[in-house]
Order: structure tokens, then sequence, then C-alpha cells
């Protein structure tokens, strides 16, 4: 039997379509934001998005849910293993991002570290429609992104980032899997 989990997996490995990963996304079941409540790791689905590979060489984490009013949408991890949280507030949406080159990310961030850290919350959970179902989605504070979620088991989830600002003609997929009792103080 080909499980969501399974093919989640391949996608993961090896990428997907774009037509392929919301095929998967489709068939899966809403989540409520109760459900989600928790520190959660975050990886990409290559489907040919132009923000792909960014967020994984600047050392993003994940995302916690405290409650429906308190998300940190980005977690960051430092080499040494810490966590951080950063506003996404002052990272801009409007650049070129498949023309950036990945190498100088990651200690791009460590020096940008100090203004772009964050104790407060920066989104929200919703229950909203998209696609034909109502899940828990993410809304940004402070930018015009949703993250919609559906759920592949009760700690994996699957998710679209919808980005008013790029208009790429395509969606960002990633996953994100619960890390059960690891939590991080902002």
């Amino acid at each position: 039997m080909n499980t969501g989990k399974e093919r989640l997996n391949r996608m993961r490995e090896a990428g997907a379509s774009q037509e392929e990963a919301f095929a998967l996304f489709d068939t899966l079941e809403p989540i409520d934001s109760e459900g989600m409540w928790d520190l959660w790791k975050g990886s990409e689905i290559v489907s040919g998005h132009p923000l792909e590979g960014l967020l994984t060489v600047s050392g993003w984490y994940g995302k916690q849910f405290e409650n429906a009013e308190h998300v940190h949408p980005l977690v960051f991890q430092k080499k040494n293993g810490e966590l951080y949280a950063v506003n996404p507030r002052w990272i801009p949406m409007n650049l070129p991002f498949d023309k950036i080159p990945r190498s100088p990310i990651r200690p791009a961030m460590a020096l940008a570290r100090p203004m772009l850290r964050t104790r407060r919350s920066a989104a929200r959970l919703r229950q909203i429609e998209y696609r034909g179902k109502v899940s828990a989605a993410m809304v940004y504070d402070h930018k015009d992104i949703i993250d919609m979620f559906r759920k592949v088991d009760p700690d994996t989830l699957f998710a679209v980032m919808d980005i008013k600002t790029i208009d790429s003609g395509k969606s960002y997929f990633f996953v994100l899997e619960r890390m059960k009792g690891k939590r991080f103080r902002p």
C-alpha cells in the first residue's frame, strides 16, 4: 500500500513536480490548530520554487507553535545546536531568489542574527479553507504569506506556502516533523 508517508518520503529524496506535490497534499486530512502545539523540524520538497534551498542553507530548523496567537514561524539553528527565532519582518521577499548564490547565506545569517533575532511571536494559526478543505494555516503577522498544513500522521505535516509577493507560478512545499519533548525559549 502506498501511504501518504511513503509518498512524502520519496518526494523528500527525489523531489516532485508541482502537480505531484499537490496531488499528495490534496489527499491528506486537515489538522486542527490545537494538534500543532509543539516544536517542529522542517525540510523542503524540491519542486521548482525559487526559494528552494535558501532556508536549508541559512540554518532553518523549523517552527514552534505555542498556541493560536503565538507562533514562531522561523526557528533557526546555530552551528552549536542552539535554536533561535527570527523576525520574518526584516527578510525581503521581493528578491530574485533563484539567482542568489547559496554559499554565502549561512555566514550572512550569522552576521545578521543580532538584527533578525526576536523573542516575540510573528504569526498566528487560523483555520482556513484551501483547495477544498478547512485546515490549520499559519498567517504571518507582517508578510503576505500563509502556510497551509495537512496531516500525514500525528507527528508529520505536509505544507504549502502561499506567498503573494512571489509570482513564480509555483508553490513552495515543505514538511514539518514534531520534535517530541523538545522546546526552546525564544
